[in-house]
């Protein structure tokens, strides 16, 4: 299954203007996790790019949170809340490294 995102002909992104940062995720994953995750460090699976999760690229307009790697447009991570449920998939990081604050 190939998860890159569709370019016009001529190489056009299509995606453009529906496309947020990773600093958009923010509000979604507090409800999972209650250490911001945002920069954490995240390998992609896919291409092995590696950067902070707000460094990648957040479509929101979607019944799930798709957030894609930046350099290579694969699905890191899949995100959705309903019915009661949340769903995190994750299949597309290879790691992800939280950075705890530093205790006193």
């Amino acid at each position: 299954m190939n998860e890159s995102l569709a370019e016009e002909p001529g190489g056009a992104d299509v995606t453009a203007e529906r496309r947020l940062d990773g600093n958009a995720l923010t509000g979604a994953l507090a409800e999972l996790f209650a250490i911001d995750l945002v920069p954490a460090d995240c390998t992609c699976a896919h291409c092995g790019r590696t950067g902070p999760l707000a460094q990648y690229d957040l479509y929101a307009d979607s019944p799930a949170l798709v957030l894609r790697c930046a350099g290579c447009t694969g699905v890191v991570l899949r995100y959705s809340s309903a019915g009661g449920r949340i769903r995190l998939d994750l299949s597309g990081a290879r790691l992800l490294v939280l950075h705890l604050p530093e205790q006193p």
